[in-house]
C-alpha cells in the first residue's frame, strides 16, 4: 500500500509516518517544508507543496492508494483552513481516482459533546469545529470512501493500540486518547473497508 499524509510534519502526522514505515506501508510526506520532516527511511517519499493550491495536491495526489490528513487550522480563530484544503484534497482524488481517505476532525463537530462541559467546549473551539464541519461535509459532497477520526483531547503519551471507538457521540466516559493511538487508528481504518463513510469517536 501506498499512502499519501497531508498534515504529514505535525505531532499526529510524524506518528502515522512512523506507525506506517514500522508496518512496511510506503508513505509520501506532503510539506511546505522539507526540513520540518526528520525522519528517513527508503519507504518515505516527501514531495513540497503548498496545500491551499490545488494544483499542488493534484500532482501529489496520483498513483497513491489511500490518503491520510491530519490538516489543523490556525487555533481558535475564524478559519475556513481545513475546509478548503479538504475541498482541494476530495477534487484532487476525484479526478485522479484516488478513493480512499481517513481525516481527523474533532469531537463536537456534530453537536454530540452533552451537558456543561459539552457546551463550554463546543463554544470555546467554535471557530474550529465550524471549519471541521465545513471539511466534513466536503468529505460527503465527493465520491470518496471517507472515515472521519474525532478524537477527544490529544496527548503525546505512549502508544497502547487499545482505545474505544464509538459511532454515534463520543466513548462514553472518555476524556483523551494519545496521537500515537490516533494514528494507529488511522492506519487500520484505511484498510478496512467497513469504517467507509463513517464517523468515528475515540476515547479511552
Amino acid at each position: 500500500m501506498k499512502i499519501i499524509v497531508f498534515g504529514a510534519n505535525g505531532r499526529t502526522g510524524q506518528k502515522v509516518i512512523n506507525q506506517a514505515i514500522s508496518n512496511g506501508i510506503e508513505v509520501t510526506a506532503f510539506v511546505r517544508n522539507r526540513e520540518t520532516i526528520k525522519i528517513q527511511s527508503e519507504n518515505l517519499h516527501i514531495i513540497v507543496g503548498h496545500a491551499t493550491r490545488y494544483e499542488d495536491v493534484k500532482k501529489a495526489m496520483a498513483s497513491h492508494d489511500a490518503v491520510i490528513s491530519c490538516i489543523g487550522g490556525p487555533g481558535a480563530k475564524v478559519s475556513t483552513t481545513i475546509t478548503d484544503i479538504t475541498k482541494n484534497i476530495v477534487d484532487a482524488m476525484n479526478e485522479t481516482g484516488v478513493k480512499r481517505i481517513a481525516q481527523v476532525s474533532s469531537a463536537g463537530v456534530h453537536g454530540e459533546l452533552k451537558g456543561v462541559i459539552g457546551k463550554v467546549i463546543s463554544f470555546m473551539l467554535k471557530n474550529p469545529l465550524k471549519d471541521h464541519k465545513g471539511a466534513y461535509n466536503k468529505l460527503k459532497e465527493g465520491t470518496v470512501d471517507y472515515t472521519l477520526a474525532r478524537p477527544l483531547s490529544l496527548t503525546d503519551g505512549a502508544f497502547t493500540g487499545v482505545y474505544r471507538e464509538a459511532e454515534e457521540g463520543v466513548p462514553a466516559g472518555g476524556k483523551n486518547i494519545s496521537r500515537a493511538d490516533l494514528a494507529n487508528f488511522l492506519l487500520k481504518v484505511i484498510q478496512d473497508d467497513k469504517y467507509i463513510g463513517k464517523s468515528v469517536g475515540l476515547a479511552y
